[in-house]
């Protein structure tokens, strides 16, 4: 019994010295003082950001909104036929199922183009993969 416990004990001795030189390792790797200043320059400017992106937001009209949203759903539809090009040389993935090929209507519901940049968003992640 003596024996398992000496050796248990042996055991944690190596165990905590390997511990302390990795602390060590780890302790001249990161300066407290340059990361603690680096966080600090890195809250001001994430104050600053937030101060702009709110004067931003009060200078712009109502209407620009809009006009942002008509614009991603341009952009989403040029994304999509630029991607429906490239997945054909591609060839469809195992994984996702194939796009279905329907004309685009002049009255979208707001679900159908929630569904289509779903699946333009599939679209983009199979190309990135």
């Amino acid at each position: 019994m003596q024996v398992t416990e000496a050796f248990a004990v042996r055991k944690i001795e190596g165990s905590i010295r390997s511990s302390v030189g990795i602390m060590k390792d780890v302790n001249s790797l990161v300066r407290l003082p340059e990361l603690t200043g680096t966080m600090r320059e890195l809250s001001q400017e994430l104050v600053k950001a937030g101060v702009i992106e709110e004067m931003v937001g009060d200078s712009l009209p109502e209407e620009m909104e809009d006009d942002e949203e008509e614009a991603e759903t341009e952009v989403d539809k040029v994304l999509g036929e630029i991607l429906q090009d490239r997945m054909g040389k591609v060839g469809a993935t195992p994984n996702l199922p194939t796009p279905v090929q329907e004309p685009v209507a002049e009255e979208e519901d707001e679900e159908d183009g929630e569904a289509t940049l779903h699946e333009m968003r599939n679209r983009l992640e199979a190309l990135k993969s």
